[in-house]
C-alpha cells in the first residue's frame, strides 16, 4: 500500500492520481484509493487542506497527484458587485466555505444557505464542479504576530477543538 506523506514539487509524468472532494482534501489522516484503484494511505501535516494539482511524496518516493473531485455545488452570481459582495458576507457570517472567482461565489449544496441567497437576489444554480473554497485568513491553522521577542516571526499553530 502506497503512504504519501508530504507535499512536493509537481512532475511531469506522476505516478497516480487522487480524487478527493473537499471534504476529504481536509483531512490529514485518510485511507482512500488512487485513480487506478491502488490503495493508498495518506498521512501528512496536520491543518492543511491538500488543493487540486498539488503533489504529494509516497515514502518509496513516488509522486501523485491530487485532483479536486467534482461534486455537489451551488453556483452564485449576483447583478453587480455589491450584491455579490453581500452575499459573501452572510455566508462569510455562517462560516461557510467559499469559493470565490471572478463575478461568482461557489459552495457547498446546501439549500437552506441557497433559499437565503434567494432571497438576498442572488442567482443560485446547482452544479457539480471541483470545489476549492478559499482556506482562510490564516490558511489552515491560526498565524499569530509576535513583534516582540521573535523579530515579528509569524508562528504557526493549530487550533485542535
Amino acid at each position: 500500500m502506497l503512504t504519501l506523506t508530504r507535499r512536493c514539487e509537481s512532475v511531469a509524468e506522476p505516478y497516480g492520481e487522487l480524487l478527493l472532494p473537499f471534504e476529504l482534501r481536509m483531512r490529514s489522516r485518510l485511507r482512500t484509493r488512487l485513480v487506478s484503484g491502488e490503495e493508498a494511505v495518506l498521512k501528512t501535516e496536520r491543518g492543511a487542506i491538500l488543493r487540486g494539482g498539488e503533489c504529494l511524496q509516497g515514502e518509496d518516493g513516488s509522486v501523485v497527484r491530487v485532483c479536486a473531485a467534482p461534486e455537489e455545488v451551488m453556483h452564485i452570481v449576483c447583478a453587480d458587485a455589491f450584491e455579490l459582495t453581500r452575499a459573501a458576507y452572510h455566508l462569510g457570517n455562517r462560516h461557510v466555505p467559499v469559493e470565490i472567482g471572478e463575478g461568482y461565489l461557489r459552495i457547498a449544496a446546501d439549500h437552506v444557505l441557497g433559499d437565503m441567497l434567494l432571497g438576498l437576489g442572488a442567482q443560485v444554480e446547482a452544479r457539480v464542479a471541483p470545489f476549492e473554497p478559499e482556506s482562510g485568513a490564516y490558511g489552515g491553522g491560526h498565524a499569530h504576530l509576535d513583534a516582540g521577542a521573535h523579530g515579528g516571526r509569524i508562528h504557526q499553530y493549530e487550533n485542535n477543538d
